[in-house]
């Protein structure tokens, strides 16, 4: 099979004159079918232009969308014993790791960036979905409460992205402490007097959403995330029961009181700093100097709440 696959075929090729493809060049919308370029799925920040669904994000590209000018700095990912337990499956967590990081070229499955979205100071802390499915282990539970240290330490708002089918199995209880640890460290910037915003993605599930994913101030949501605990197929089962349409998705949860707004991903920088200005008491962020790419055609884009917040009064002499 090597010999017909590295001989046989590009001798084929080159006589034919044909050349080839990337594999990537065209990526399929899960939702309608429709064949999308790349190199536009890339531009939209992974948004179908038609049908508006919204792509998964790896964590650099989300925290490039989300800074002024996609600069930040990222935060030192913390050291942690690696397979403390020694685990195998079908093959070697040791393995698991190295390919991931082969694959993604990051530690862990979380990045956190200190920068400044529409001039206000954050840190944004973000799960990369593509590595072992954003999972939260030792290495991911000491980044998350490293970077709400950082935030106490630097007296600016935390934004969180989770996007994970949450703790991961092969550290077992190892995994599952880090759900009270990272509670504990939400809870210490609310009591530094600082705001919490949480942005769901698709998906977010398991302990994570049992923890700090459902901890925010204010509890923002992108259109067609699958947020909850248990899937809907596993609740389906053990219940007996035929689930609602739509049901975990976030326009549900809306409905049903359980996230604050559903923000398409083009809306998200602008909402995210107005809220953070308004929650801080700090003068509103003036919407005329926000440039948000202009949606695609058949793209609902919702606006970002208006800011209560009245101006700062000018210094009397």
């Amino acid at each position: 099979m090597n010999w017909i696959t590295n001989y046989v075929r590009p001798k084929i090729n080159s006589m034919l004159g044909r050349r080839e493809v990337p594999e990537n060049l065209w990526i399929k919308c899960p939702e309608t079918g429709e064949m999308v370029f790349h190199k536009d799925l890339v531009e939209n920040h992974y948004v179908i232009p038609a049908s508006g669904y919204h792509m998964k994000m790896s964590a650099t590209d989300r925290l490039a969308h989300m800074f002024d000018d996609g600069e930040y700095e990222v935060l030192p990912a913390p050291k942690v014993p690696q397979d403390p337990l020694k685990f195998r499956d079908s093959k070697k967590y040791v393995d698991r790791l190295k390919e991931n990081r082969a694959k993604t070229g990051k530690d862990d499955t979380i990045v956190a960036g200190y920068g400044t979205v529409h001039g206000v100071p954050l840190i944004a802390c973000v799960h990369d979905f593509g590595f072992m499915g954003g999972s939260l282990g030792l290495a991911a539970g000491e980044a998350i409460v490293q970077a709400f240290l950082a935030a106490v330490e630097r007296k600016v708002p935390l934004v969180m992205f989770p996007a994970s089918g949450g703790a991961r199995m092969q550290e077992g209880i190892l995994s599952l402490m880090q759900l009270p640890r990272t509670t504990v460290a939400v809870e210490m910037l609310k009591e530094a007097g600082l705001p919490y915003i949480v942005v769901l993605t698709n998906p977010t599930t398991g302990g994570v959403s049992a923890s700090y994913a459902m901890l925010g101030d204010i509890q923002l949501a992108e259109p067609g995330a699958e947020i909850g605990f248990a899937g809907k197929r596993v609740i389906e089962q053990t219940i007996r029961e035929k689930l609602p349409e739509g049901f975990q998705t976030s326009e549900y949860l809306l409905e049903h009181g359980m996230v604050d707004l559903v923000v398409h991903r083009h809306e998200l920088p602008g909402t995210v700093a107005s809220l953070i200005a308004m929650l801080m008491k700090k003068p509103p962020i003036a919407r005329l100097q926000i440039e948000e790419k202009p949606a695609a055609d058949g793209v609902e884009v919702l606006p970002a709440p208006a800011n209560g917040a009245e101006p700062a009064p000018a210094a009397s002499n």
